[in-house]
């Protein structure tokens, strides 16, 4: 037998052996699964149930009654104003901040990203309690605001607006960072050769690139305005047709009745999970 022959067998059953060691490798991924598939099923139980469990006792048959009310109208279209007024508010101040973050360097970035990422952690009511001391009337800017120009922040419609822009504005910038960062420069740098403005690179190029990221963090924002509570009470009170909006009418209805603010709460998650869908179905394809 040449040894030509044997090396072939050789290689032969080495790559047996290899594709037997493959082979064993392919297999583990498969019991990960199994074993991980017990907490992750956990983990989809702790979101799944909560919300069955509220689908399933919701009385129905007062949710016509309820849902008539003047006032549930009156505090769903101020959720859905103020959380758009608040969603471009973010994306106003948001994008160039992003944008700054993610193209510069060194501590100051690092400090701003940090203190930028600070309402992600704070509970809502604390944001709430510092607005009010920056904004109410006796607040670093709103005793200077009161005096010369008679103008309150504190409890308007405007006052939502900021809470939920400050809970919200954090989930727009990380997304936006994220891609900007993930996006290819060259890109950017070609345009900029060939004599495009900054403006314009920014507008057919940056934006195009970073787009799904753009769009992804402004439907986290949207929904996250939409929910606010702690901020939004604390900062603006719940005045009925001016800063009470639908979170706020189920915790009061919670107080007084609870079928219709189980029927409330039913209203809210049915209007988060559209406004995801829809956005999702358009744009994050």
């Amino acid at each position: 037998m040449s040894p030509r022959g044997r090396v072939v067998r050789g290689g032969r059953a080495g790559g047996g052996e290899v594709g037997g060691g493959i082979g064993g490798e392919v297999g583990a991924p498969r019991s990960a699964r199994v074993v991980a598939g017990v907490p992750a099923g956990v983990g989809v139980a702790l979101l799944v149930l909560p919300l069955l469990a509220l689908v399933v006792r919701t009385p129905w048959a007062r949710a016509p009654e309820v849902l008539a009310d003047a006032a549930v109208g009156q505090a769903l279209r101020l959720s859905l104003g103020c959380a758009a007024a608040a969603t471009g508010l973010c994306l106003l101040v948001g994008l160039p901040l992003a944008w700054l973050l993610a193209r510069a360097r060194g501590g100051a970035a690092a400090t701003v990203r940090a203190l930028v990422s600070v309402p992600l952690v704070l509970p809502p009511v604390v944001g709430g309690v510092a607005l009010l001391m920056l904004l109410g009337r006796r607040g670093l800017l709103g005793r200077p605001l009161d005096l010369a120009f008679g103008v309150t922040v504190p409890f308007t419609t405007a006052a939502v607006v900021l809470a939920q822009a400050f809970v919200a504005l954090p989930f727009l910038v990380v997304a936006v960072e994220g891609a900007l960062r993930a996006a290819d420069r060259r890109h950017e740098e070609v345009a900029a050769t060939l004599g495009a403005s900054p403006g314009v690179v920014a507008r057919r190029v940056t934006l195009p690139l970073v787009a799904p990221g753009v769009l992804s963090g402004t439907v986290l924002c949207l929904a996250r305005a939409l929910g606010e509570f702690g901020a939004t009470i604390t900062f603006a009170g719940s005045l009925p047709g001016v800063t009470r909006t639908l979170p706020l009418g189920v915790y009061l209805a919670l107080e007084s009745d609870p079928d219709a603010a189980l029927v409330l709460s039913v209203l809210l998650l049915v209007v988060s999970l559209a406004v995801l869908l829809v956005l999702r179905h358009r744009w994050l394809r």
